[in-house]
């Protein structure tokens, strides 16, 4: 396992102090439907990446926004599993943030919109996101990447697992490599870290994870491998790249499945930022930290995608 750590730097450390400040003014944020116009209104605030278009598509039967680079390389694709808890964000809200590792990996990228909770609850996203995949698979692609952050994070990590399996009876390619950003990979919430950095994350509160994994699950098993792909196989599984806050809660998902990779002779790369929290590359446009983190990704996953997928 390769892991760095990132120290923060000065201009980063004043706008995240400011932006602690501006929350603390605000009642903590809670996962629920009547939120989604809130949410997809501040992910939207990315910039768009110069050289992407934008078009409304379905894909495996699943609708969502594809993200096309002036650039991108014949034959490559990612599937990008956004964030939200399993209950909130979409496809058009995202396009601009995907649109962003589009444009470093020279790969066009599909969004799904993937069902939501609690009117859609597991196994809806996991079976959308599958689909997804399939359907770029079948469309002609040489090389399949996958990318996400927060739950759609974890939820393309647990897709990497599956797609990794069903790829061997030569139905779907192999996933090439997958890099998420702060992914939620442990619904059960076991890390040490839920507690150890509840007070430095201003954004994420065990509570608020406990509420929304009820509403994906119900009264499920929430350490079953489909949900929380911490407890999956992870063996075979393709190169795996993970950036994350230092001061988030969900630090030691990442630092866990790391070390799971790393254990099963497998290849895995962390990257810690110090003083940044949860899915801070969508700040693109205000954090030095975000852009360095972009590029990092959009390197790495143009690499992968460029050796294919065999």
């Amino acid at each position: 396992m390769s892991t760095t750590y990132h120290r923060e730097y000065p201009s980063d450390h004043t706008f995240m102090q400011a932006m602690r400040a501006e929350l603390r003014l605000h009642p903590s944020f809670e996962f629920g439907p009547e939120a989604r116009p809130v949410y997809d209104e501040l992910i939207a605030k990315t910039p768009a990446a110069q050289g992407v278009t934008y078009d409304a598509a379905t894909v495996g039967g699943v609708i969502g926004w594809w993200c096309r680079p002036s650039d991108a390389v014949d034959g490559a694709a990612i599937l990008y599993l956004h964030g939200g808890a399993y209950i909130l964000g979409s496809a058009a809200a995202y396009r601009t943030f995907a649109g962003q590792i589009a444009a470093r990996a020279k790969a066009v990228t599909f969004i799904p919109d993937y069902k939501l909770a609690p009117e859609h609850q597991f196994p809806g996203a996991v079976d959308d996101a599958l689909a997804a995949y399939r359907g770029l698979s079948g469309a002609g692609y040489s090389s399949l990447a996958l990318a996400g952050d927060s739950a759609g994070g974890g939820l393309a990590l647990s897709l990497l697992s599956i797609a990794t399996a069903v790829s061997k009876d030569g139905s779907v390619l192999r996933p090439a490599a997958a890099a998420v950003m702060s992914p939620w990979i442990d619904l059960a919430l076991t890390g040490d870290s839920i507690d150890a950095r509840a007070d430095a994350d201003p954004l994420l509160t065990r509570d608020a994870l406990e509420k929304a994994a009820k509403l994906y699950l119900g009264e499920q098993d929430l350490r079953n491998p489909q949900l929380s792909p911490l407890y999956g196989d992870i063996a075979g599984l393709p190169p795996v790249l993970l950036h994350v806050g230092e001061d988030e809660i969900l630090l030691d998902d990442s630092r866990r499945y790391a070390e799971r990779i790393n254990s099963a002779g497998g290849t895995a790369s962390i990257h810690v930022w110090q003083g940044m929290v949860h899915v801070f590359p969508s700040n693109v446009e205000l954090l030095q930290a975000a852009r360095e983190a972009l590029d990092d990704i959009g390197e790495f996953l143009y690499s992968h995608l460029g050796r294919g997928s065999a």
